[in-house]
């Protein structure tokens, strides 16, 4: 597997004062996607945890709902420079009995870490019909749990505390146990890697759990949650409006701004509950 973090001579300038230091990075490097032997997008990547990221995408793009919908993964030969294997290039075997990929799963341009929904031929593309339906799942889930997760996030991101640079995604449970923690240059792949391996493990459709992310709630991550059955996001910054839509109209609960005691909860407040009065809170 390809290195997560690399060293880099760096010059620190504090003030007038001028000092030579060696600064860990986070590894950004592309994956491509194959199945059946066609590509089907690039994407930058922290290198990690790739099956699952694989996995977690196919699932977002509605192409596969169960762990036997994959019946192999593989990656290809490459090399680079020094001869060493780069790791950046999956091939994907699906079940025979599935259609291929959608037109709106194959990406036109390389995703960026900053984008998770480049080269969309059209917003409607995006809007891929869920497997299950997270609005009727009635999962109650405390304020004060809520409000928890994203400091029990931040201690799950180990890289994170070497470089400063990876955005991250986890799993809970509806009590605030954490089940799986990703960190990722991109914030889409940090969620795919989540979704991904709860998936493998045969946990889809996530009912009665929660995802967290490290920043903003997008539209492309709202939808990744929608299409696992998670029935809650909790983003640590503002969600976008397309976001803010997406959750209302699916009846996913999205919060926004979670701070310790305070958040703003934009779709589906009912689900969230003060556990000292055990009755739903007001917006």
């Amino acid at each position: 597997m390809g290195r997560v973090t690399v060293r880099r001579k760096t010059t620190r300038l504090a003030g007038e004062h001028r000092s030579e230091r060696v600064d860990t990075l986070a590894v950004e490097e592309p994956l491509e996607l194959r199945v059946g032997g066609e590509s089907l997008q690039v994407t930058m990547r922290t290198p990690g945890d790739d099956f699952d990221l694989a996995t977690g995408f196919l699932l977002a793009e509605g192409v596969i709902t169960k762990p036997r919908d994959i019946v192999s993964m593989r990656y290809c030969a490459g090399v680079d420079g020094n001869g060493e294997q780069t790791y950046n290039l999956l091939d994907i075997v699906l079940a025979a009995d599935l259609p291929a990929p959608p037109k709106s799963a194959k990406r036109n341009t390389t995703v960026t870490s900053a984008c998770g929904v480049c080269g969309k031929d059209s917003l409607e593309d995006v809007r891929t019909k869920a497997a299950w339906s997270v609005a009727e799942d009635d999962t109650a889930i405390s304020a004060e749990v809520l409000a928890s997760l994203p400091g029990r996030l931040r201690k799950a991101q180990k890289i994170f505390d070497r470089t400063g640079g990876l955005h991250a995604a986890g799993l809970f449970t509806s009590d605030g146990e954490l089940l799986t923690a990703k960190e990722d240059v991109g914030r889409h792949n940090a969620v795919d890697k989540v979704l991904g391996q709860a998936l493998r493990e045969g946990l889809v459709p996530l009912r009665g759990n929660v995802l967290a992310v490290s920043g903003r709630a997008s539209f492309e991550l709202v939808q990744k949650a929608v299409m696992a059955g998670v029935p809650a996001l909790a983003a640590v910054s503002a969600p976008s409006s397309l976001a803010a839509d997406l959750a209302e109209e699916s009846g996913l609960t999205l919060a926004g701004f979670v701070r310790e005691d305070t958040m703003n909860l934009y779709a589906r407040p009912d689900r969230i509950v003060d556990a000292r009065r055990h009755r739903p809170r007001t917006r």
